[in-house]
Order: C-alpha cells, then structure tokens, then sequence
C-alpha cells in the first residue's frame, strides 16, 4: 500500500497550486495528487472564461478580497516566470442605467479598500475610448484585470509537482477517507493509498469528498451550468476586451459579459446561471437522476428556490432564448444583433448552498485537526486566487504542526 506524507484530492488548479506550494516549503515530502478523471483541470479549472480578476467585486476583509487581489499580482508572476501567456487588456465594468450607479460607485469603494491599483470612473467618453461600440452612462476602468488560459497554468504548476517530486495519479476516484491514528487512509477505485495529512479540493463534488471523512454534510454544493454564446469571427470587432454589467449583489454571480479568449481572440457573451441537473452536466439535457434528486431534496436549495424562483425563471428564459440573451447583450452593444452569435461552450460552477437557503459567497473552508483540511467552496475567483489559497492552505499546516 503506497504511502505517502501528503495526499491531495482533486486534481484542478487549486488542488495542483497547493501540492506545488507544500512541496516548494518542504522539499523531500512525499505527495500525491489524485484526480478521478484521466488528465487534471478537467472540470472547472478548463471550463471557465479564463478572467485574471483584479479583486474589485468583493466585500474588504473577506477571503476572496484578500486571495484574489494577491492571487492576481501572483498570477501574473507566475505566467511571466514560466512563459505562459497573459494579457493584462483591462475591463470596463459598466452602468447603463442611473439605478445602477450607486451599486457601480459602491464597487469603486470596494476595489480601491481591496488595494486594486488604477481604477478610474469613467463617462461615456472614456467608456467609447476603450471599447468603440459599448454605451454606457458611467464606467470603471479596472486596468489590471486580464486573461490567460487556465488549462495551461494548471499544465505549468502540474510540470512544477512532478519537477519537485510529486506524483500525480489520475483514473482514481477516491471512494473512502478514514482517519486513524496518525494517518488517513485513502480508498480508491484503483486501491488504497495512506497518508499522513490530506487535502481535499474536489470542486463539484467537495461536499460529497469531505463527507467521507465524516466531516459536515453542508454547506452542499449546488451545481449551475453557464452556457456561452461567441460572437462571429467577422464581428469580434464589437468588443475588444472585456466588458461586464454591474452586478447584483444579491448573488455571486457577475452576470452576462463579453470576454476576450486569449488563445484565438473569440469573444465569448455570457454566462448565464441556471440549475444543472448534474454535477457534470455541461449540455442542457444532460441529466444525473442522483444529482437531481441530492439537489431536490436538500433544504437549502428549497429555501434558496423559493427565494429567487423569478430571477430562476428569467435565467432559463434567457438560456432557451437566444433573441432574449442577445437582447441582454444589446444593453451594452446596441448594434448586435442575433445573426452576430454562434453557440459556445459550457461550464458548471460549484456553488455552495447553505441549508438556510444562503448562497455561500466567500471561500470556505473546513479543517478536521492536524490531519485533513478541505476546501468546501472555491468559485470564481478561484483560479485568479489558487497560488494565493495554495499560500493559505500552506501556512495553516504550517500552524498546525
């Protein structure tokens, strides 16, 4: 039975950045990251829009605040050192409505107490000077936010592991976690492992991975699927970077954008947030009858339903409707029009539900004494923060002993 000093679940970027960090602060430690697909940063680490955030979304003293906004500078560090490629382009960020401008004024004050460097209200001068098509009445210009390819970060910090001397075991999915006295066994699909210390960052199925070690069953993950649409190539024109609405700030999510792809400069509109009726489901009809069922009956996704039914509703509408989506967009780009867009990709975010029907919205995290530790919510902004979170993780070891 391979032994191991550290054993990490999960396999995507968080999980790669941690065993990366743990293994630059101890050299000589044994580890092993595990991943139940057949290569890492399958899930939500490749299906993302690809956005280095600058941290100006979150509320000061939170863990996103904080991780995001060193998780950037971290970024960016790290993509220049290892030749992946990252373009600071900058975002707008912007009001179409005077109903708007108090939220838009409120997120300036968040960003500036974040410390995020060169953010400037603009008017619709300044909104026309960075991206020619977009109206707007008032903007804010968050220079440091950029893009990258994630999948490729993942590839360079997993190359970082193996150059260490970590392993990285794909094919297992992990089935068992049980603690004994000074060490953890890991059950697999393909045998057991043993440890003496394991993290767990199983993203869509964090919550189910930690309930093996008897940790809490909630906060449980609640899957919505983002659907994408991509501007045609003759019209990526319309958008040049990146440009996003003001978000409500009833919900974690930022609402319909267009984003620049930095690997084929693709414009990609979207995503919307609807429920996902599977954990991994990434196509509309893709259904997982236990997912479903888990969703269904969890409290806290009933209270959260009938909290946010219509707003539920209009992101379904707007998911079947392509006229609809594109009237969202038009807000923006007036001068789109619906022949303008093909469909895109997918991806499903793991979003935390607690059973009172909150919607988890900083990074969470649950810690069983010295010996295991996992994270339990790690959305967006996650992949900008995980060297950031992989510093966390690694100093709270450090603590523990």
């Amino acid at each position: 039975m391979p032994r191991y000093d550290v054993v990490i679940v999960g396999g995507g970027i968080i999980g790669l950045a941690a065993a990366r960090e743990i293994l630059t602060r101890q050299p000589g430690t044994s580890l092993a990251v595990v991943d139940k697909e057949p290569a890492i940063g399958e899930h939500q680490t490749g299906h993302n829009s690809g956005v280095i955030h600058s941290g100006i979304y979150y509320a000061p003293g939170s863990l996103k605040a904080r991780l995001c906004t060193a998780g950037a500078r971290l970024m960016y560090e790290f993509c220049e050192s290892h030749g992946v490629k990252a373009d600071p382009c900058g975002k707008l960020i912007v009001a179409t409505a005077e109903e708007e401008l108090p939220a838009l004024d409120e997120l300036y004050r968040r960003g500036t107490a974040n410390g995020v460097s060169g953010l400037e209200m603009v008017g619709p001068a300044g909104i026309a000077e960075r991206e020619p098509h977009c109206t707007g009445i008032r903007a804010i210009w968050s220079p440091t936010t950029g893009i990258v390819d994630f999948s490729q970060v993942a590839l360079a910090i997993a190359d970082d592991v193996t150059r260490l001397g970590g392993v990285i075991l794909t094919g297992r999915l992990v089935t068992g976690l049980t603690v004994r006295t000074g060490s953890i066994a890991i059950v697999t699909s393909r045998g057991e492992l043993t440890a003496t210390r394991v993290l767990t960052c199983a993203g869509l199925g964090s919550d189910r991975v930690a309930r093996l070690s008897g940790a809490p069953a909630e906060p449980r993950i609640v899957p919505f699927r983002g659907d994408y649409w991509q501007l045609r190539p003759e019209r990526r024109h319309l958008a040049q970077n990146l440009i996003y609405p003001v978000p409500d700030p009833k919900f974690p999510f930022l609402g319909v954008h267009f984003t620049r792809r930095i690997a084929d400069d693709a414009v990609w509109l979207g995503p919307n947030a609807v429920l996902a009726l599977a954990r991994e489901g990434y196509r509309r009809w893709d259904v997982r009858a236990g997912d479903v069922a888990g969703t269904l009956g969890y409290p806290g996704f009933r209270r959260m339903a009938r909290r946010y039914w219509r707003t539920g509703l209009a992101e379904v509408y707007r998911d079947f409707s392509k006229r609809a989506f594109v009237a969202a967009c038009q807000r923006f780009i007036p001068e789109l029009v619906p022949a303008d867009v093909v469909p895109g990709p997918s991806g499903v975010r793991a979003q935390s539900v607690a059973r009172d029907g909150q919607l988890v919205d900083d990074f969470s995290f649950n810690v069983q004494g010295r010996q295991l530790m996992h994270v339990r919510n790690a959305p967006s902004p996650a992949a900008t923060s995980c060297l950031a979170i992989a510093t966390m993780i690694a100093d709270e070891w450090d603590r523990a002993g």
